[in-house]
């Protein structure tokens, strides 16, 4: 995930740039067993088109993981997953996705996320043979660093993974739909502990007021020492099945006053003290300008068409006129009205100036000028 180097870096251009895409035709060539269901749910993919790919963040704070899905014999979809080395210092033996910090030769987060999967798995970064499908909205992670996720299918099935064991105790898949379920959707042979739930929540509490709901999803490796799929890498997951599988899960995904990811990131970029605040001023990106720009996108979101119904929860419009974000962007347009105020009182300084030294330079000139013309009548009369 971002990489320190790149603090004192120089302003450069936003290193999310346009992706290209491949058509939905490549992948039914590819894919001969293709249910009708995975089809639709490529195609929403590529059609997908998020909103805040353009918004610079800080690089220091900004990491990107990628999606590895791929076609199962039965022609459904399934994501790669990874279980994180027992010896990492953080999130240790975890059930993930893979990713990483943007490192400083990254232009893209598409570079981001694929080269993390080739260091940890091995995953090839070939367009050809695993294009890209869509880049999704970025989330924000611990509350201080803003995450990309890069959906990628891979059509190469003769591909073999290499396992970075310093960083990967071993990958396996699961079915991409299995993230809308609330009751156990495998195979009878990977049966669940009858004493645990498969799909489960707990409820966070948000410093920016309600509360935020953290999902939990079995694996049914949990035998094998796999943890479940939880937090971050789950909400990951449940945003991209819906937006490729169109239908919401049949469980809430968030509660009512939850704030969107977009508020989040906003309410990070304008609290103080917070990591995400401190690497924008740090490298030189107004950080209040781009949560007023966020929240901005947020507003025409609500009025776009074509919305899951499911997408607009915690996207309460009075929290967009109450609260702290709001205050922050009161702050925002209260320091561009000022700096506006100041703007114009310099500029009447350096008109009223102007004009006073236009006034003496025109008195002269009239001086000049009538001097030239009672010498050119003199002249005359000399004449």
């Amino acid at each position: 995930m971002p990489a320190d180097e790149s603090i004192c870096a120089p302003r450069q251009s936003p290193y999310v740039l346009t992706f290209s895409k491949p058509t939905i035709e490549l992948f039914e060539a590819a894919l001969p067993t293709l249910k009708e269901e995975s089809r639709q749910c490529i195609e929403n993919l590529l059609s997908y088109r998020a909103r805040h790919t353009q918004d610079k963040f800080p690089r220091s704070q900004s990491a990107a993981v990628l999606v590895p899905l791929f076609i199962g014999r039965a022609g459904d979809l399934y994501v790669i997953l990874s279980r994180r080395s027992a010896s990492l210092r953080q999130y240790a033996g975890d059930t993930a996705l893979p990713g990483g910090k943007v490192d400083p030769q990254d232009i893209t987060v598409e570079d981001t996320a694929r080269r993390e999967a080739f260091e940890e798995i091995g995953l090839i970064p070939d367009r050809d043979r695993v294009p890209l499908l869509c880049v999704m909205e970025p989330f924000l992670a611990g509350n201080q660093m803003v995450v990309t996720p890069v959906v990628v299918l891979i059509l190469d099935k003769t591909m073999q993974p290499s396992l970075n064991e310093s960083e990967v105790t071993s990958i396996f898949s699961q079915p991409l739909a299995s993230f809308l379920a609330s009751s156990f959707p495998f195979h009878p042979y990977r049966a669940p502990d009858p004493s645990m739930s498969y799909h489960t929540t707990i409820e966070w509490e948000w410093s920016g007021g309600g509360s935020i709901r953290i999902h939990r999803f079995l694996t049914g490796r949990e035998s094998d020492g796999v943890k479940p799929v939880f937090g971050f890498t789950a909400s990951i997951l449940i945003y991209v099945a819906v937006w490729g599988y169109r239908r919401a899960p049949d469980f809430e995904f968030q509660p009512p006053n939850a704030p969107t990811q977009a508020q989040q990131i906003a309410c990070a970029l304008l609290t103080p003290s917070n990591p995400l605040r401190v690497a924008c001023e740090r490298e030189g990106i107004d950080a209040n300008m781009m949560a007023a720009s966020i929240l901005h996108t947020l507003q025409e979101l609500k009025s776009g068409p074509g919305l899951i119904e499911w997408d607009k929860c915690g996207q309460d419009r009075k929290r967009l006129t109450e609260g702290l974000i709001p205050q922050g962007i009161d702050v925002t347009k209260r320091d561009i009205r000022n700096n506006t105020h100041e703007q114009q009182v310099m500029l009447k300084e350096r008109q009223e100036r102007h004009l006073e030294v236009e006034g003496k330079s025109g008195e002269r000139d009239d001086t000049g000028l009538r001097n030239g013309q009672n010498e050119h009548k003199d002249g005359n009369a000399k004449l």
